[in-house]
């Protein structure tokens, strides 16, 4: 009598090795909610890295108000003023992604609706975020052109 484990290393016919062997396929499938949870992480780092280096910028007021002035001048560029948009845009995902989060822990519905909630915080960031494109670019373009 032959065990499956024995069976299996024969390679006789119709035994598991003749089958098709399936991919390996990843934890992450590439679900919406796993996408917010990666992209609310990202944001969270941005807004982290943001107010560090703005606590380091203005303590240096204490130290060298020269130094703080001509270290406020290099913000004064083209580059900077698109990295202002990005960190408006992290805020505003960030913070709706947020009150989506609690509510999904909070209500009793939550995991329910969270689909249409992500949907919800893109519709609402996505209305926000064209005024606010609309108006840095202005001030953009005011200053760089």
């Amino acid at each position: 009598m032959m065990t499956a484990t024995s069976a299996d290393a024969t390679g006789s016919p119709g035994t598991r090795t003749d089958a098709p062997r399936r991919r390996r396929q990843s934890l992450y499938k590439g679900d919406p909610g796993m996408w917010a949870f990666a992209l609310h992480r990202i944001t969270g780092a941005t807004i982290f890295f943001f107010l560090f280096v703005h606590v380091l910028d203005t303590a240096l007021v204490r130290v060298s108000p020269q130094a703080y002035t001509e270290v406020i001048a290099t913000y004064k560029t083209p580059l900077v003023g698109l990295m202002e948009l990005g960190l408006v845009a992290a805020v505003l995902f960030h913070g709706l992604n947020g009150v989506r989060l609690i509510l999904i822990d909070f209500w009793w519905q939550g995991c329910r609706w969270q689909r249409q909630m992500l949907v919800a915080v893109g519709v609402i960031w996505l209305v926000v975020m064209v005024p606010v494109v609309v108006r840095i670019g202005m001030h953009m373009a005011e200053r760089f052109l």
